[in-house]
């Protein structure tokens, strides 16, 4: 089912907006304040998909405070799991980048998105090394440090536009990827890979970076950078083109590149092992 914006007032997105803003801001702060500590740092799936006291200490105070306002909603959290069910699910990435965090390297946010039937309302995203914060609502537009913003105008993938991608913790099984930034690399497009899959999205939302795809992501990678894009006036869509943050891979530009990028890229294929189901841990 899709929400039209008239779906909420403006009072109710806005006070759902200022829960999220509280909770990545929240999370942001104890990030910063365990930058400089030794961490606690063990091994998930794999030997790099890494998780540190950090990440279970932010998703605790984000789920704080988002049930202390909201009790009777869910919560789907990258370390928790999800806990409750029903129409209105806050999903939470505590701290993505956290190898980059782990390493000290200052590319990390905490991100924090409200859906209400499946559709994402409100998203928020806080880098505490750079002290932004992105924000949007459904229907409202998207801003920067409450500064409105908008994606890149770059028209052509040899212009040339500055792409950003990621790589699945399974990449040593599955190298699909390689094809995908193989195809780029061979036009001559400039690939960054910084490592946090929110920001990436954000980064296309104010212009920094002009496209973005990658395979894998998870809901809680993608659920609030997607609508902060979506509500700068940039296009989401998943490998095939159709307008979810949630496929098995997804593609997001400006809107004059986007349709370009998701050609160049459609020519590869989805490795098997980055179908699983999106709320799996990543």
């Amino acid at each position: 089912m899709t929400l039209p914006p008239t779906a909420f007032s403006p009072a109710d997105l806005t006070t759902f907006l200022d829960t999220a803003t509280t909770a990545a801001l929240a999370a942001g702060a104890i990030q910063l304040a365990r930058t400089d500590l030794l961490h606690e740092v063990r091994a998930k799936s794999t030997f790099s998909d890494l998780v540190t006291e950090v990440d279970a200490l932010c998703e605790a105070e984000i789920r704080r405070i988002i049930l202390a306002a909201y009790p009777a909603h869910a919560v789907l959290g990258e370390e928790e799991g999800q806990a409750g069910e029903g129409e209105y699910l806050w999903i939470v990435d505590p701290l993505d980048g956290t190898v980059n965090y782990a390493r000290g390297y200052p590319v990390y946010c905490a991100s924090v998105a409200l859906e209400v039937r499946g559709v994402r309302v409100v998203g928020a995203v806080y880098d505490p090394s750079r002290r932004e914060l992105f924000t949007a609502s459904l229907g409202s537009g998207a801003f920067l440090n409450g500064a409105r913003i908008q994606p890149s105008t770059t028209p052509r993938l040899q212009s040339p536009a500055l792409i950003s991608t990621g790589f699945p913790y399974s990449v040593a099984d599955d190298a699909s990827n390689l094809t995908y930034l193989g195809k780029l690399l061979a036009l001559g497009v400039p690939v960054r890979r910084p490592g946090a899959a929110a920001l990436d999205l954000c980064n296309v939302a104010c212009g920094r970076m002009d496209g973005y795809w990658e395979l894998g992501l998870k809901r809680w990678d993608s659920a609030a950078g997607s609508l902060i894009i979506e509500e700068a006036g940039g296009v989401v869509s998943d490998m095939d083109g159709l307008p979810t943050p949630y496929g098995p891979g997804i593609v997001a530009a400006n809107p004059a590149l986007h349709p370009e990028l998701l050609t160049v890229l459609s020519g590869g294929v989805l490795g098997s092992s980055v179908r699983g189901s999106p709320d799996q841990p990543r």
